[in-house]
């Protein structure tokens, strides 16, 4: 692995966990001026938007609950949400729910400025400011969006996501609130459990992984190998959940500073193209990307088999391998689907797919092992 000659880290301010703190979001915010609360959420979810709304009410807030459309986030919801916060004249941004409401939260609060628009900062460190307030209260527990410098949507055109990375998209406050996951589909519940986990393990074995992240990363390896099946068999253990959050937003600190690799990247077309979910997507992907990076990287694959329970014998690339068949037993437990061609994807798409996610350099570079397009195509067939 190749380590960064120094590592920048943007944090969140404040961080607070617990059942019931998401309603603490009035006090900050109110003690920061604010009066025009945006809050940003999805239609499923609306209703765990009470609590919040009634504090910042009594706060004596204004307070505007957009229900964003369901499904990823595109260009189009972006701009609806923009014009609704001017309209609005919101003065804070409040992002709750999945990793989507939260995306479009942060590009919202960053962009409602009018100096820039979305085709202006697609890309890393070219959105220059954000005047208003952030905050991100998470009611899924897989993306970390909540700690993250990075916020996708999708350009249906070009059929591809596209993110903006900056620090100025780190929100100033998040609320890791158990409580406001208890009703997570167990569908749901699984498919973000295995994004974080991905996001740990891609932070981890990667060329520019950084002996401080890599704390963050195994911490969440091992709370997602302890508590995603207890979170998914009972959706009311509280204990689980809350060790879910602490999974998915030490997965999300670790985005920052190193990012993920070949496994995101080649998910974006999934995405973009066939609207699989996020972390069905990487879930799809995963053991088939560990497999192909393995001898790049047997000692740190052994790591992350260690971090999920696989006691460790000391041959690097025989542990490394129980730690991929432990992931596919994990989401076989969880009910993960294990097939790209459940979605309807067949051997005619790949080409197109390996195409396409070949355009996602900025996360293939970090890949511990270099990925070709026939190595993609290869990596797709064997999800098939």
């Amino acid at each position: 692995m190749e380590s960064p000659a120094e590592l920048v880290l943007h944090n969140v301010r404040t961080v607070r966990l617990g059942q019931g703190v998401a309603e603490a979001s009035a006090a900050d915010l109110t003690a920061l001026g604010c009066r025009c609360v945006l809050v940003v959420t999805g239609a499923p979810i609306r209703s765990l938007c009470a609590g919040p709304e009634q504090a910042l009410s009594a706060a004596g807030c204004a307070v505007l609950v957009l229900e964003a459309s369901d499904g990823e986030p595109t260009t189009g919801d972006l701009a609806a949400a923009l014009a609704a916060a001017r309209e609005f004249c919101a003065d804070s941004v409040i992002g709750l729910g999945g990793g989507s409401a939260m995306d479009v939260a942060k590009l919202v609060a960053g962009l409602i400025g009018g100096e820039q628009d979305f085709s202006n900062v697609v890309g890393t460190d070219l959105l220059k400011q954000r005047r208003i307030p952030l905050a991100c209260i998470p009611t899924t527990a897989g993306t970390g969006s909540e700690a993250t410098p990075i916020a996708i949507v999708e350009d249906v055109e070009a059929q591809l996501k596209k993110g903006v990375v900056s620090p100025h998209l780190v929100p100033d406050f998040a609320y890791l609130d158990p409580e406001l996951t208890r009703t997570m589909p167990r569908s749901v519940t699984a498919a973000t459990g295995v994004d974080a986990l991905t996001h740990c393990i891609e932070s981890y074995a990667n060329r520019f992984a950084h002996p401080v992240v890599d704390q963050w990363a195994l911490e969440g390896i091992r709370l997602v190998g302890r508590y995603l099946e207890r979170a998914c068999a009972d959706g009311g253990d509280m204990e689980a959940r809350a060790g879910m959050l602490r999974a998915s937003h030490l997965g999300g600190q670790c985005l920052g500073p190193v990012n993920t690799a070949a496994v995101h990247a080649l998910a974006y077309p999934l995405g973009g193209e066939f609207h699989i979910a996020h972390g069905v997507a990487n879930s799809l992907l995963l053991p088939h990307v560990l497999r192909f990076n393995l001898e790049a990287a047997p000692g740190r694959y052994a790591d992350v088999a260690e971090a999920l329970g696989v006691e460790r014998t000391g041959l690097d690339a025989d542990d490394a391998l129980k730690g991929i068949e432990r992931i596919e037993a994990i989401s076989a437990a969880v009910g993960i689907e294990r097939h790209l061609s459940a979605f309807g994807i067949s051997h005619n798409t790949v080409p197109h797919m390996a195409a396409a996610a070949m355009s996602v350099q900025r996360l293939l570079v970090r890949n511990p092992r270099e990925v070709t397009e026939d190595d993609a195509r290869a990596i797709y067939e064997a999800a098939l």
